[in-house]
């Protein structure tokens, strides 16, 4: 299990679980579907706001799916389980989209379409976006950091999605060993950043 520290100011990415020792699952793949996420990331326009969300099992349909199956960056999905528990957490900075997996609608898997975007990044401490716009070391203002949401988004990074420790917290203690949280910014000094926290 990811080890979560109590600090308020800490900032982390979330995936499903790399871990050998978790065994086989499956994962949710956004295919098409990820252009139009990452067009509405970057033009910010309601015109460009998705909609209608498809995705793909992947994996052995043998495996269990996890409950946070999205490993994209910017695109994170989550059981209806954890919706109905933490769904009033989690609107406070975006919407739960219904998916379309293998060609069905359903509900049991949603799309978390993280909405808020706020300029807290200190430019100056922090590494240049890349092209693919990931921030791999990234210096965050203390007193601008929306401590109050549980995920942002950044104008440096649009597309990436990042996670306020309480949040992460509350995730870990629900799906435990099937959720990786890599941490990329505290206040703490004592506590070291991921080295590669955009990585697979």
């Amino acid at each position: 299990m990811s080890d979560i520290p109590s600090a308020a100011f800490a900032v982390y990415r979330l995936l499903p679980s790399l871990s050998p020792s978790r065994g086989d699952y499956r994962t949710l793949l956004l295919s098409g579907s990820l252009r139009k996420i990452i067009r509405w990331q970057r033009s910010g326009s309601p015109e460009d706001r998705p909609t209608d969300v498809s995705a793909e099992w992947d994996g052995d349909p043998r495996c269990r799916p996890t409950e946070f199956p999205s490993p994209d960056p910017g695109a994170p999905v989550v059981s209806r389980r954890i919706a109905d528990l933490l769904g009033e957490e989690l609107l406070a900075a975006g919407s739960l989209l219904p998916l379309r997996i293998d060609g069905r609608e359903t509900d049991d898997w949603l799309l978390y379409l993280v909405e808020r975007v706020v300029d807290c990044i200190d430019p100056r401490r922090s590494s240049k976006p890349t092209r693919s716009g990931e921030i791999k070391k990234a210096v965050f203002r203390a007193d601008v950091v929306p401590v109050e949401l549980p995920a942002f988004r950044v104008p440096h990074a649009p597309g990436m999605v990042y996670w306020n420790g309480w949040a992460v917290q509350r995730l870990v203690e629900l799906l435990g060993d099937d959720l990786e949280a890599r941490l990329i910014w505290s206040v703490d000094p004592s506590l070291t950043p991921h080295p590669n926290p955009w990585g697979i």
